[in-house]
C-alpha cells in the first residue's frame, strides 16, 4: 500500500472516489483498487484497496520478488468529520468503531491495506454521511459569510460615525477660528479709527488719559516682574511737536472692566462725505444714530409716560340696533370687550354666548347700560328711498304704450306680433306655441313707437299672464273666430280687469273657414265685455295676421287709447322697472329680460333686482344689437348680475355697489326666511298626505325641473305641483335656470328624483353621472308634453286593484276516488256557470275551508271549456282532496282595475 502527501485546499465535503489499479510488484495485475480519501479542511489521502480471495490464494517467493521500497512512515489518522455519526469503512452494520488500518508485510517484505469490500448498506450509509457532511458544511459556510457582512457592517458603521465626528469637530474649529479672526479684524478696525481721531485732535496726556479711562480702554498696571522700560532719546522742540501722539493700547487684549448696566460708546458719526480712501478702508460701514432718530426716540419714551399717566378717555358711540344681532356684533358695534357685554347680560339675567342672537329691547338695554346712545332701525329700512321719490310735473315726457298680446293658446298671438314686427318668431318656438314672454319694440312708418309683451297662452303660465298684465298699459285680447272664447281668453280678462287697464279685442283667422265674429261679440257678453258695434265701450278690431289684414286700423286704435291714457314718464333720473323675464346663458351668464319704467337706464349703472344686484356690463335691444341706454317702455337684456333674478322682480338703479349688496342680502333672507315658514306651515296642511306616505297608501314622485328662462321653471313647477292627489304626490325638489350639472345629478341621486330638461341639455360630466348611477333625465321642448308624462308616472307609482267578480255556485252530489288523479266531485251547477281555469272556493256549513284553482272539469270524459246552469259535470281541486258530499263550490273571477289619480 502506497499513501501520499496530504495537501492543503479549500474546504471540501467528504468523499471516496476510485482510481485505476496499478500492477503490483510482482508485474501482474491484482485484483485491488485505489481510494482517494477526502477529510476536511482540504486533506485527502489515497488508500490502495486490494480484494483477497478466500481461496487458491498464490503464495510469493522471496527469490523472486523485488525488495521492498522503504514503506513511509504511517501518518496520524485524520480526525473524525464532525457529523457526530461514525465513518463504517467495511463490515456490517454494527455501531462499534471500526480498529485502525494495520500493514500487512508479505514473504518478501512489501507492506499495503487491506480493506474489506464494502457492501449496498455501507454505501448508502456513507453516502448518506458525505450528504450530512455537505450539508453541515454549507451551512457553517453562510453563517460564517453572515458574520462576516454583520462585522464589516458594523465596521462601516464604526468608520462612519467617527469620520462625522472628525468632521464636526473640524467644523468647530473652523467656526471659532473664523469668528476670531472676524473680531480681531473688527477691533483692529476700531482701534485703527480710534488712532486716527487722536492724530486729527491732539489731546493733553492728561485729558487723554481720562478720555481713555471715561471711554474704558485705558491700560491696566503692568505687572511686577516687566523690566523698566528705556527712557526716551531727547528730542528738539520741532520734533516734539511733529511727534505722533503715543498709541493706545489695543482694545482686545487690554480692555478695562466695565460697570454693570453700561454702554459702550459708539464709533463717532463721521463729520465729512464718504471719499475712496474711506470707503475701501471700510469706515462707512461703522455709523452712528442719526439726530433725528435720536428725536424720535426721546418722543416716543416722552409719549409712553405720558400715556401710563393720563387715563383714556371712553368714547361713547351711536349704536345702530337692527331687529336681530349677535353678542359679537354689537360689541363690535360699541367697540367693546365681547366679555364685557356678556357679563352685562349675565347681570340683567339673560345667559348667551357671543354667537348667540339677542332680540333688539335686550340689546338696547345693554347699550343704554354700558353708556352708549341705541338707536333702534328695521331690516325693512335699507330699502327706504328706492320707489318713493316723486317726479315732477314738467320733468313728465310722453313715452311710447307698453301693449301685452293675451289670449288663448294657438289662437294667433305671436302670429300677429310677427306681422307687426315683420319677424318670423313663431316658427322657432317649439311645437309652434310660445313658452316664455317676450318683449318687442316697433316703431310704426309715422315714427311713432309701440312695445309689445307677447304672453304665453297655455294653462300652465297663468303667473307669466299676471305679470304681463301688471306692467301693461293696453292688453289687446286676440281671439280667433273659428273657436271664440275658450277657457284662457276668460283667464287673460280676468287678468287685464284685475290691473286695471284698458282691453282691445283682436279678432283673428277671420280669413279662415267658418269664421263668425259676430259670435266672438256675442261669447265675450258673458264676460262683461261689451264692444263697440253691440254699444258698449271696448274696442274690436277683425284681423288676419297670415293675410297682413286690418293691422293698421289694430296700431291705430292702440295709439288712440295710448292718448286717451296720456302716457308719460320722467326720463331724467335713476331708472326703475321690472323684469320680464331671467335665465341663464351658458356663454353670457345670467341674462335679464327687464322693461325699463322710468329714468334712463345706461351701461355701467349699479341695479340691484331682487335677491340680485350687479352692474350692468351690457345692453342688448330685441334685435340683438348693443345699445349704451334704454329709455322708459324700452325692453332690454341686461348683462353683468351676479345671479338669475325671478321674472317679476322689480330693478331699481342705486348710487353705490354697497347699498346693493346690502339690499340684495337682506331680500335673500326675507326670501329664505319666507320659504322656510311656508314649508313650516305646509306640514299642516299636507299632513295626510304625509302620513299615507309614512303608511304606504301615498305615493310621492320627486322632480328636478331646469329650464332655459325663469319663467318655464315657475310654470313647469307650478304644473307638476298641481298634479298631486291623495294617492300620489308630485313634490319638485328644485327648480333653476341653465343646463343640467353635475350638483343637479347629486341632488337626484340624493332624493331619488327625476331630472326635466325644458329646452336644456346636460353636460358631458353630468351624462356620464347619470348613466352610472341610472338617473332618468328627460327632455321636453312643449310642457303639456311633461304635464301627460308626469301624470303617467304617477299614475305608474299607483298599485293595481283587483276586482272580484261571481260566475257560479255548484253543489257536490258525489265524491268518487280515482287512481292517480284523487278525489273527483260530482257536482250539479246550481247558479252561473263555472269555468276551467277560474278561482274557487270550498264552503261547508257556509264557511269557507279552502280557497285554489281547478285542475279539472269534465262533462262525462271529456274535458270542457265550462258548464252552465242545470248541467252535471266532475270537478277536482289542485293540491286538496278533503271534499265532501253537500259542500258547496264557488267559482269566480280576479280582475284587474287600472288606477287612476
Amino acid at each position: 500500500m502506497t499513501e501520499q502527501k496530504e495537501t492543503t485546499k479549500p474546504t471540501k465535503p467528504l468523499t471516496l472516489s476510485a482510481t485505476t489499479a496499478r500492477p503490483n510488484a510482482s508485474g501482474k495485475n491484482a485484483d485491488a483498487t485505489q481510494v482517494r480519501q477526502k477529510f476536511s479542511h482540504g486533506r485527502t489521502r489515497v488508500v490502495a484497496v486490494e480484494v483477497k480471495k478466500p481461496v487458491k490464494r498464490p503464495a510469493t517467493t522471496g527469490s523472486t520478488a523485488a525488495p521492498p521500497a522503504p514503506a513511509p512512515r504511517p501518518e496520524p489518522a485524520a480526525p473524525p468529520v464532525p457529523t457526530g455519526r461514525t465513518l463504517k469503512l467495511g463490515g456490517g452494520a454494527s455501531s462499534a468503531p471500526r480498529p485502525p488500518l494495520t500493514a500487512r508485510s508479505d514473504a518478501g517484505g512489501r507492506g499495503s491495506i487491506v480493506l474489506k469490500t464494502l457492501t449496498e448498506e455501507q454505501k448508502e450509509a456513507r453516502a448518506r454521511a458525505l450528504v450530512d457532511a455537505n450539508r453541515d458544511a454549507e451551512a457553517a459556510r453562510k453563517r460564517a459569510a453572515e458574520e462576516a457582512s454583520r462585522r464589516a457592517a458594523e465596521e462601516a458603521t464604526r468608520r462612519k460615525a467617527e469620520e462625522d465626528h472628525k468632521r464636526r469637530l473640524a467644523d468647530e474649529e473652523a467656526r471659532k477660528k473664523a469668528e476670531e479672526d472676524a473680531k480681531r479684524k473688527a477691533d483692529a478696525l476700531v482701534q485703527k479709527r480710534l488712532d486716527q481721531a487722536a492724530v486729527a485732535q491732539p489731546q493733553t496726556p492728561t485729558a487723554r488719559h481720562g478720555q481713555e479711562i471715561e471711554a474704558g480702554t485705558s491700560q491696566p498696571a503692568a505687572p511686577a516682574a516687566q523690566p523698566p522700560r528705556r527712557p526716551p532719546p531727547p528730542q528738539s522742540a520741532d520734533s516734539a511737536i511733529r511727534r505722533p501722539p503715543p498709541m493706545r493700547p489695543s482694545p482686545v487684549n487690554k480692555r478695562l472692566p466695565q460697570p454693570p448696566g453700561a454702554r459702550r460708546e459708539a464709533p463717532k458719526r463721521r463729520s465729512d462725505k464718504v471719499d475712496v480712501g474711506r470707503a475701501v478702508e471700510g469706515e462707512n460701514d461703522f455709523r452712528s444714530r442719526s439726530v433725528a432718530q435720536q428725536r424720535r426716540r426721546l418722543e416716543r419714551e416722552r409719549r409712553r409716560e405720558h400715556a401710563y399717566d393720563a387715563p383714556q378717555q371712553k368714547v361713547y358711540r351711536e349704536v345702530t340696533i337692527p331687529e336681530t344681532i349677535t353678542v359679537q356684533e354689537l360689541a363690535s358695534r360699541m367697540s367693546e370687550r365681547s366679555a364685557d357685554v356678556v357679563k352685562t347680560l349675565m347681570r340683567m339675567g339673560v345667559m348667551a354666548t357671543i354667537n348667540q342672537g339677542i332680540d333688539p329691547d335686550t340689546a338696547e338695554l345693554v347699550v343704554t347700560e354700558m353708556g352708549h346712545r341705541p338707536k333702534r332701525v328695521a331690516e325693512g329700512d335699507v330699502e327706504t328711498g328706492l320707489a318713493e321719490a316723486v317726479d315732477a310735473a314738467e320733468a313728465m315726457k310722453s313715452r311710447p304704450p307698453v301693449v301685452t298680446i293675451m289670449g288663448h293658446v294657438d289662437h294667433g298671438k305671436t302670429s300677429l306680433l310677427d306681422a307687426l314686427r315683420a319677424t318670423d318668431v313663431a316658427a322657432h318656438e317649439a311645437g309652434g306655441i310660445t313658452q316664455h314672454i317676450g318683449a318687442y319694440q316697433v316703431t310704426l312708418p309715422s315714427g311713432q313707437k309701440i312695445t309689445f309683451l307677447d304672453t304665453p297662452g297655455h294653462e300652465a303660465f297663468t303667473a307669466m299672464r299676471a305679470r304681463g298684465a301688471k306692467v301693461t298699459d293696453i292688453v289687446v285680447l286676440v281671439v280667433a273666430a273659428d273657436d271664440g272664447v275658450m277657457p284662457q281668453t276668460k283667464e287673460a280678462i280676468a287678468h287685464a280687469k284685475a290691473a286695471g287697464v284698458p282691453i282691445i279685442i283682436a279678432i283673428n283667422k277671420i280669413d279662415k273657414a267658418g269664421a263668425d265674429p259676430n259670435r266672438v261679440r256675442t261669447e265675450l257678453l258673458q264676460d262683461e265685455i261689451q264692444v263697440e258695434q253691440l254699444g258698449g265701450d271696448v274696442q274690436s278690431i277683425e284681423v288676419s295676421a297670415i293675410k297682413k289684414t286690418n293691422l293698421d286700423k289694430l296700431e291705430e286704435a292702440i295709439l288712440l287709447q295710448a292718448e286717451v291714457l296720456e302716457l308719460t314718464a320722467n326720463p331724467d333720473r335713476p331708472a326703475d322697472g321690472v323684469v320680464v323675464e331671467a335665465q341663464l346663458d351658458p356663454g353670457r351668464g345670467s341674462v335679464a329680460t327687464v322693461l325699463v319704467q322710468r329714468g334712463t337706464l345706461k351701461v355701467g349703472d349699479v341695479l340691484v333686482a331682487g335677491a340680485v344686484w350687479g352692474r350692468v356690463r351690457r345692453l342688448v335691444d330685441d334685435r340683438g344689437a348693443a345699445v349704451q341706454a334704454a329709455e322708459p317702455a324700452f325692453p332690454v337684456e341686461i348683462l353683468g348680475l351676479d345671479g338669475t333674478p325671478q321674472a317679476g322682480d322689480e330693478f331699481h338703479v342705486v348710487e353705490s355697489e354697497a347699498r346693493a349688496r346690502e339690499i340684495a342680502d337682506f331680500r335673500a333672507r326675507r326670501d329664505r326666511q319666507a320659504q322656510l315658514a311656508k314649508a313650516a306651515g305646509g306640514r299642516g296642511t299636507l299632513e295626510e298626505m304625509l302620513k299615507g306616505i309614512r303608511e304606504g297608501t301615498a305615493k310621492e314622485l320627486p322632480v328636478v325641473i331646469k329650464a332655459d328662462v325663469q319663467g318655464s321653471a315657475e310654470a313647469l313647477a307650478g304644473a307638476i305641483s298641481r298634479l298631486s292627489t291623495e294617492k300620489v304626490a308630485a313634490r319638485v325638489v328644485y327648480s333653476g335656470v341653465g343646463g343640467i350639472s353635475e350638483a343637479d345629478l347629486t341632488l337626484a341621486k340624493a332624493s331619488g328624483a327625476l331630472i326635466i330638461g325644458f329646452n336644456v341639455r346636460a353636460n358631458p360630466q353630468a351624462r356620464e353621472i347619470a348613466k352610472r348611477d341610472k338617473i332618468d333625465i328627460r327632455y321636453y321642448s312643449i310642457i303639456y308634453k311633461v304635464t301627460e308624462d308626469i301624470q303617467q308616472l304617477m299614475v305608474g307609482l299607483l298599485e293595481p286593484t283587483y276586482k272580484e267578480n261571481f260566475l257560479g255556485n255548484a253543489q257536490i252530489r258525489e265524491v268518487f276516488r280515482i287512481t292517480k288523479v284523487g278525489n273527483v266531485a260530482g257536482c250539479m251547477i246550481t247558479e252561473g256557470m263555472v269555468r276551467r281555469g277560474a278561482k274557487v272556493r270550498l264552503l261547508r256549513d257556509n264557511v269557507v275551508i279552502h280557497e285554489g284553482t281547478l285542475k279539472t272539469l269534465r262533462r262525462f270524459k271529456d274535458e270542457v271549456r265550462e258548464v252552465q246552469h242545470g248541467f252535471e259535470c266532475g270537478m277536482a281541486f289542485e293540491n286538496y282532496d278533503d271534499i265532501k258530499v253537500g259542500d258547496v263550490i264557488e267559482c269566480f273571477d280576479i280582475e284587474e282595475v287600472r288606477p287612476t289619480l
